[in-house]
């Protein structure tokens, strides 16, 4: 017997679209579901900069360098790691990301595609988990941000007196600050996403200026020599350094390893040229980096004026002498916290809930969900005990560099390039492979995360001994990419899915026009609607050209 839902959960239902897109299929979508329409494509050039400088500048890339410093390598090798991690995880950003901007959907609907219909779920709920633990974990940094900026208002704060029990892992004041950080993130998981883009240009103004003028201490206040740290040697070498600096490039990876799975959740609302989403590469490099030297250099002048080596932003602020520096350098890191948590997490977070409830849970509910299990999952208990927890989140990547694979892969090889965006909306439809689900995507990924598993298994639990079974974990993300890759395409070509494979794409804004949506923007002179009515010479200009395959990014 099939179960259904009461008649008064009807009242808890989200709005549905009216478009080609839900007719007939309402279980796989809703209103944020859809493609955007162009009238809602706000997201320019200077929207996409601002995302990611503001995603960029958190306390978690800060401390880049100091886990890499820590097991024996130099502040050189931590920068030129940072350096090239972001560029090997960028291409990858990149290419997900200019996806969206064709077909102006989410990550999962896209999976469908690659994944099938129920398959999609393996990649949603990989994706969904970590989300929501990150979420927690963002805003408890937050938390931390405000306790020392309310300590700097009212010292007496810091010395609240303690009712919380000692296991619990937080005190009173902290709890204080967890509640406020928590309620100031509230109306900001409200807002929707083309209004967020404000908050992304505020902080990505306000957060480098403060954080450039840290690094300016760091150097004044030493006088120019930055500490001891600039001066040291790598203490490993051999077979030991090379699995170091492999290992130190996957959990860098790793750490956004989940924007290159999820990117279209963003660019899906661009209204410029797919071009622009290869900016990522030469951009995302080059300021991680800087980052990653600023926490360098400031903790370096941290040991040299205060005697011990700070690697905790909070930590390092705490030990100012003027109330007012900091306060807003605290300031700085809250913003960061809150800029980072709504762009890598709850908005992530949100797709993924609406995808797998379309018709209970839009974005606003996903983020208010997403915030809602931030507390059911007690960060403060996470972080008291972060040795396993902690690794098992940064081991979570060798699950998401074969999903990142395959749906890369799928669409730019196999697929050429040419999906229907109204049957990622078809539970019946092309994409429907067996029973919704893509068997070569699932033994695909079964194959790149199965040589990480002993690996994963001790980094969470290390009294679990697998011997050199550990060393493909170290560089897992890498291998679960590569791996994947190749036994996906392998098993694409020799089995190919010939009923997904169509003529040329079919882009959103044709289905638009051909259910005579009335919604067409004006974004920089130029009127978007249907893309099958623009000439040649327009279509170039917006970064596309016409061949075979329909409409094709330039």
């Amino acid at each position: 017997m099939k179960w259904s839902p009461p008649k008064s959960w009807d009242r808890l239902k989200v709005e549905q679209s009216h478009s080609a897109f839900a007719e007939g299929h309402g279980r796989w979508t809703n209103k944020d579901l859809d493609p955007i329409p162009p009238k809602d494509r706000k997201w320019g050039v200077w929207s996409f900069i601002a995302y990611w400088i503001s995603d960029a500048f958190n306390a978690a890339t800060w401390q880049f360098a100091s886990s890499i410093i820590a097991i024996g390598l130099t502040y050189r090798e931590s920068l030129a790691i940072v350096a090239v991690g972001f560029f090997i995880i960028s291409i990858v950003i990149s290419f997900n990301g200019a996806t969206g901007v064709i077909h102006h959907t989410s990550f999962p609907v896209l999976s469908r595609a690659s994944w099938g219909f129920w398959g999609s779920y393996v990649a949603i709920v990989s994706r969904v988990i970590l989300a929501v633990f990150w979420f927690a974990i963002q805003t408890m940094n937050g938390a931390n941000a405000v306790r020392v900026m309310l300590g700097a208002i009212w010292p007496s704060f810091l010395r609240l007196p303690n009712h919380i029990p000692a296991n619990q892992g937080i005190t009173t004041n902290t709890m204080v600050a967890f509640v406020i950080f928590w309620l100031l993130q509230l109306p900001f998981l409200y807002m929707h996403p083309n209004n967020l883009r404000w908050l992304f240009m505020v902080k990505s103004i306000v957060v480098p200026i403060a954080w450039i003028a840290i690094l300016i201490w760091a150097f004044v206040s030493t006088g120019g020599g930055g500490g001891d740290i600039f001066d040291q040697h790598a203490t490993i070498h051999g077979s030991a350094y090379s699995w170091a600096f492999l290992s130190s490039m996957t959990s860098v990876i790793g750490n956004y390893a989940t924007l290159s799975v999820n990117q279209a959740d963003f660019s899906r609302y661009s209204h410029v040229s797919v071009k622009w989403q290869l900016l990522y590469v030469p951009m995302l490099p080059i300021v991680f980096t800087f980052i990653a030297f600023i926490g360098i250099a400031a903790s370096s002048a941290g040991a040299v004026k205060y005697g011990t080596l700070l690697w905790d932003p909070m930590a390092l602020i705490a030990h100012w002498d003027s109330r007012a520096c900091r306060f807003f350098g605290a300031f700085s890191f809250a913003l960061a916290s809150l800029g980072v948590n709504i762009s890598a997490n709850s908005l992530s977070a949100a797709n993924d809930l609406a995808a797998l409830f379309p018709s209970y849970v839009n974005i606003r509910r996903g983020q208010l969900i997403c915030a809602i299990l931030s507390w059911a999952l007690v960060p403060w208990k996470i972080l008291e005990s972060a040795g396993n927890f902690l690794n098992f989140m940064s081991a979570y990547s060798v699950f998401l560099g074969p999903i990142a694979a395959i749906m890369l892969f799928d669409y730019w090889l196999i697929h050429g390039r040419k999906y229907d965006t109204l049957a990622l909306y078809q539970p019946d439809g092309i994409y429907r492979y067996w029973h919704g689900i893509n068997w070569r995507a699932i033994t695909a990924f079964v194959v790149g995360v199965a040589p990480n598993l002993p690996g994963f298994i001790n980094s969470v639990n290390h009294h679990i001994h697998v011997g050199v079974g550990v060393h493909p974990y170290q560089f897992g993300w890498l291998l679960g990419f590569s791996g994947t890759a190749i036994v996906y395409l392998a098993l694409s070509y020799g089995f190919p899915p010939t009923e997904t494979m169509i003529d040329r794409a079919v882009l959103p804004d044709e289905i638009y026009a051909a259910n005579e949506y009335r919604g067409a923007a004006v974004f920089e002179g130029t009127e978007l609607g249907d893309e099958t009515m623009k000439s040649d010479s327009d279509r170039e200009k917006d970064g596309f050209k016409t061949d075979s395959n329909g409409l094709s990014p330039v």
